[in-house]
């Protein structure tokens, strides 16, 4: 794929505006660059332009409420607590995400068959009768 004559075409005049742009760009880095270096309180409009600018205080006090947030320093997520290990449904009654149809079907007959009293047996489907 994108080997078509109009995709070449593209390719090759996005280079090109590269080319023609990267000095303008590289010009206005350093710039930009060179405004932190002084240590003046610019207006970083130009450093907007060019890349999202974040205050280094809200980086911090964000790190600081994810370092003291609920005090587990064991490392071990605590989203799944209320699924049930054997049967993988959580309290709704729903299989997780990361589990396919029919993983999830297999699981519901067995749970199924254990319920009607069958030992192993899988669950009798509906069907039509001959």
């Amino acid at each position: 794929m994108a080997k078509s004559l109009r995709s070449k075409w593209k390719r090759k005049m996005r280079a090109e505006k590269r080319k023609k742009n990267a000095p303008k760009e590289m010009a206005r880095l350093k710039q930009a660059l060179g405004l932190g270096k002084k240590g003046e309180d610019a207006v970083m409009s130009d450093v907007q332009e060019i890349a999202t600018v974040v205050p280094v205080e809200k980086i911090k006090k964000e790190a600081d409420v994810v370092t003291e947030g609920d005090g587990n320093d064991d490392g071990s997520m605590d989203l799944d607590s209320k699924r049930n290990k054997k049967t993988l449904l959580n309290e709704h009654g729903q299989y997780p995400v990361w589990m396919n149809q029919r993983q999830a079907k297999k699981l519901r007959t067995k749970r199924k068959a254990q319920k009607s009293g069958q030992k192993g047996k899988p669950y009798k489907k509906k069907g039509i009768a001959w």
